[in-house]
């Protein structure tokens, strides 16, 4: 199976392919897509590079699914809406391309990849390199997709056994209906 990591950010998303068989990684590609040459004011713009780099990712790589990483709630609410835009084009992409797409949390790839939700940057790219086989540390932005992906590699196997054994549902209290919370 080939996974495509998705770490969104508006200036510059990750991005890291893996394949998986059985429990060996494989290395493939990794790097960034940079909005930095559109306008820095013309959103559209941003996120249009954003849409066409990860379709251009897919076609290049042909990954069978996708995960990308939960945005969090930043203390600026600005940055936190921007964000959340990028990750918006990102995984419209992703869906346009046809493929599933897993999403995790930074604190779940962090716990997944270096044992502990609380590492830094530069121990998940330490990690990311030594469980890749990488002759060099990834960009912390390529380390991050990487993460993303080699955490589905590990997560969404056994995800997939339980969704098998049992009855997924979203869950519904808190969602809206008629204009009303219930």
């Amino acid at each position: 199976m080939r996974i495509l990591g998705i770490d969104p950010g508006l200036r510059t998303t990750g991005f890291g392919v893996i394949d998986v068989d059985g429990h060996a990684l494989r290395y493939v590609a990794s790097g960034t897509i940079s909005t930095m040459k559109a306008e820095g004011g013309n959103l559209p713009a941003r996120l249009k590079v954003l849409f066409d780099g990860i379709n251009e990712v897919k076609e290049r790589y042909a990954p069978d699914v996708a995960s990308v990483e939960i945005v969090f709630v930043n203390v600026n609410p600005q940055a936190t809406l921007l964000l959340g835009q990028a990750r918006g084009a990102c995984v419209t992409a992703l869906v346009s391309c046809q493929l599933v797409v897993a999403e995790y949390t930074a604190l779940q790839m962090k716990q997944a990849v270096a044992g502990s939700g609380r590492a830094a940057k530069a121990d998940v790219q330490e990690m990311v390199k030594r469980l890749l086989k990488l002759p060099a540390l990834p960009g912390k932005d390529a380390a991050d997709a990487l993460g993303l992906a080699i955490t589905h590699a590990h997560v969404g196997q056994s995800m997939a056994r339980i969704a098998q054994a049992t009855q997924l549902t979203r869950r519904t209290s808190g969602m809206y209906r008629a204009g009303r919370t219930y």
